[in-house]
């Protein structure tokens, strides 16, 4: 019988995992051939949403990969392969998330899987992967839960988390804003696990929650919410709502006028989230992992290469979530050129611990890859609305850069146990 890549250890490990040897063996038996064939290529699988909550950043991600790809492909492929793409919807769902995982997986042989915004699909997403041993870039999902008690041996997670953003922005709020806060918080796993971390920084330093407010996910009317917190008169506002609640929520604050009092700390604004909004709209300060005008080398020929690919998206200038997505899939497949493999575990240990310089990441600090728990250590900005500009574009005001080690989430990476390498079915694509 054929071989299909797949080592006796693969499929040991796979049986303990699904149940037994055939329950891993059979979605893969169809690509016996495929599996073995070095003129074949390699397919990956894009987990994005490109509809729900954060659609808008599912497009976005997928421009990302796109250009990695298309990259690579220009340059004759990785290893003499031609990288492929295929993309389901993950309907900002993680029923819908596992489901498409399996399927791309068990049925389109897929080896690799990258994507996700919304942490709970992520999560759904990272623990098909793992059953199999296939690789999973977690590129935009930012709960702290992804690298700490969610971890996998199969995924790493690319964005800043939550506790990396209220690291960089807490304590110098509470200075200049106060210690009585208000939490406003969408209801799931990354609000939680966002607002988790604010609440704990507060404590900390002598800070209060006087309240938190649960937001329901598909929010439109936050008027209820808006009126509670001018009730209460904090000093602050962290609010943690992502995607088209965040718009929502942002329209109705500055019609209300409750801009600049009480402050805002946003705990992230990811880029697909606030483009084309009027600036009125964007207040306070809020994190993130990279700006298309930072002054660094490289950035301006990054925007370039975006625009001559994309020439029709409205979206004229790349964001964070397209960043991070770019970057994921180029050190995937540059891991693969290194190792000069498609086994997924010697894949993993490249990755792992991987440092990745600033000037090639287009930030002010060097970046690795946590080896324990699989998350990007990373440049966080603070930004705020860039008010009086003449380019519509160039929405952003940089405050300040913070280096990874100073925002670094150690809580949540005493909670990560990665699998072993010997519990991780291996295999080659």
């Amino acid at each position: 019988m054929a071989k299909v890549g797949i080592s006796r250890r693969g499929l040991l490990h796979a049986a303990t995992a699904a149940g037994s040897a055939a329950a891993f063996y059979g979605p893969w038996k169809h690509n016996r051939i495929w599996a073995q064939a070095t003129d074949k290529p390699i397919r990956i699988g894009i987990t994005s949403d490109a509809s729900g909550q954060y659609a808008n950043s599912g497009s976005e991600e997928r421009r990302g990969i796109a250009m990695a790809v298309a990259e690579f492909n220009d340059k004759g492929g990785v290893l003499g392969r031609k990288i492929e793409t295929r993309h389901i919807d993950t309907e900002t769902t993680p029923a819908t998330g596992s489901r498409v995982a399996e399927r791309m997986i068990s049925r389109d042989g897929c080896g690799f899987l990258i994507g996700a915004i919304h942490s709970g699909v992520a999560n759904a997403i990272s623990e098909v992967a793992q059953k199999y041993g296939v690789i999973y870039l977690n590129t935009n999902s930012s709960a702290p839960t992804e690298a700490g008690k969610n971890c996998h041996r199969v995924k790493f997670v690319w964005d800043g988390n939550g506790s990396n953003f209220a690291n960089a922005a807490v304590r110098s709020a509470m200075t200049l804003y106060g210690k009585k806060w208000v939490l406003l918080t969408n209801d799931y796993v990354w609000g939680h696990s966002t607002s988790g971390a604010t609440k704990k920084l507060l404590a900390a330093n002598g800070g209060e929650v006087i309240e938190e407010i649960l937001v329901p996910q598909g929010t439109r009317d936050f008027s209820a919410q808006l009126l509670k917190i001018q009730q209460l008169s904090p000093g602050v506002v962290a609010a943690a709502i992502g995607g088209d609640d965040l718009k929502a929520m942002r329209k109705q604050v500055a019609q209300l006028g409750m801009g600049t009092k009480p402050a805002w700390i946003n705990n992230q604004q990811d880029w697909p989230d606030v483009y084309g909004q009027p600036l009125d709209d964007l207040f306070g300060v809020f994190g993130t992992t990279w700006y298309y005008k930072l002054d660094l080398p490289g950035v301006a020929d990054f925007v370039k290469r975006y625009q001559a690919m994309f020439p029709d998206t409205s979206m004229r200038v790349p964001g964070n979530v397209f960043h991070n997505a770019y970057m994921s899939t180029r050190e995937l497949l540059r891991a693969i050129e290194r190792t000069g493999s498609t086994n997924n575990i010697k894949i993993i240990k490249a990755l792992e611990g991987l440092k990745m310089p600033a000037v090639d990441r287009m930030q002010h600090h060097d970046a690795w890859i946590d080896p324990n728990t699989h998350q990007v250590q990373q440049t966080i900005y603070l930004a705020t609305a860039n008010t009086g500009t003449q380019d519509k574009d160039d929405m952003f005001r940089i405050l300040s850069n913070t280096a990874p080690a100073d925002v670094r989430d150690a809580e949540s990476a005493a909670e990560c146990k990665l699998e072993s390498y010997d519990k991780t079915p291996t295999f080659d694509v």
